[in-house]
């Protein structure tokens, strides 16, 4: 069996119950995730996946993979993506039966054997990937299923890293993610600020930042503006050591973002700022989380440039009041992992 679902880091965490799924549905299966090279360290550590096979982003990375694939011979291939690229590199593998969305864009339903319709579109991307499950034979049981397989050596590096940054074993700490991809997703830096501020002052709970190395100048952003000083652990991690790191983390509060998502998975609260994306369809998976957005006649917009007067209205009457009053309900609730 071949999934194909080869970004973004959200959308990814999204397919894991899938996968499962599919899994729990073929246990002699032999399972195969393709998915782009960024990403792969991340599903190497996705339990169910016998094979993680790695794709770079270009046209010609893509296309070089056509004879490889050919020569597994796939039963069965399964397109979560929903593009051209990833239905025709489904259709390229020469699998007699490729699946995917009636509803897929670019044209790729052409391409599927079979097409799995979506009833609705007010759905959570968690739930609407299951539908491709059920459609394979891989019905529902029980609740939806995320697991890593996350292995000693991460939660080893991990400690070590957050006790040379001065996190004592066994305190507990708030992870903080500041940034996102789209600029109409990033709640003001002032309010961070704030927000981290007073957790460390009037919570004592350090608070540790999150991101990658892209990301360090919106993290550099709230750090200036920050009375006290948080940890910056922007860019000193992997994708593949996110699952461990957020684990021991005691809440995460995010824009937005593929992390939100890990955290979620591993069964820790999230407090989450909402804009121009709807929380219906990818807002973090499960019970326990908040998402705090402003009410605004345009949101969700799904832009990734503002077009409302006030701009980013929609995240800026979220107040970090509101923030730490989410953060210290999500304090007194124990969470248990999805």
């Amino acid at each position: 069996i071949l999934l194909i679902k080869p970004s973004s880091l959200g959308d990814i965490v999204h397919a894991m119950p899938t996968c499962a799924a599919i899994r729990r549905a073929y246990p002699k299966a032999r399972l195969t995730w393709l998915v782009k090279r960024e990403w792969a360290s991340l599903v190497e550590r996705i339990d169910g996946v016998d094979r993680v096979w790695p794709v770079e982003s270009t046209a010609a990375g893509w296309l070089s993979q056509v004879s490889p694939l050919r020569a597994e011979r796939f039963d069965l291939v399964v397109d979560l993506q929903g593009l051209f690229r990833s239905a025709a590199i489904g259709r390229l593998s020469g699998s007699p039966l490729l699946v995917g969305f009636a509803n897929g864009r670019e044209g790729s339903p052409w391409f599927y054997s079979k097409r799995v319709p979506v009833p609705q579109v007010e759905m959570h991307a968690v739930d609407r990937y299951l539908l491709v499950a059920k459609a394979v034979g891989a019905g529902e049981s029980g609740a939806p299923e995320f697991h890593f397989r996350i292995p000693q050596t991460d939660h080893e590096e991990v400690e070590r890293l957050l006790t040379r940054s001065g996190v004592t074993p066994g305190t507990s700490w708030v992870a903080m993610g500041v940034s996102a991809r789209w600029p109409t997703k990033r709640w003001p830096v002032e309010s961070f600020a704030e927000v981290a501020d007073r957790l460390q002052q009037e919570e004592s709970r350090a608070v540790v930042m999150i991101g990658g190395r892209k990301e360090r100048a919106d993290v550099a952003a709230v750090s200036a503006m920050m009375k006290t000083s948080a940890i910056d652990l922007t860019g000193a991690t992997t994708v593949g050591l996110l699952p461990a790191l957020l684990s021991k983390a005691s809440m995460l509060i995010t824009n937005d973002s593929g992390p939100m998502h890990i955290a979620a998975a591993v069964g820790t609260p999230v407090v989450a700022l909402f804009g121009p994306t709807s929380a219906v369809r990818t807002g973090p998976y499960g019970v326990g989380h908040e998402v705090l957005t402003g009410k605004v006649p345009c949101s969700p917009c799904f832009s990734r440039t503002c077009h409302n007067t006030l701009p980013l209205e929609c995240l800026r009457r979220v107040s970090p009041e509101q923030v730490l009053t989410a953060a210290r309900a999500q304090r007194a609730l124990p969470m248990v992992p999805q």
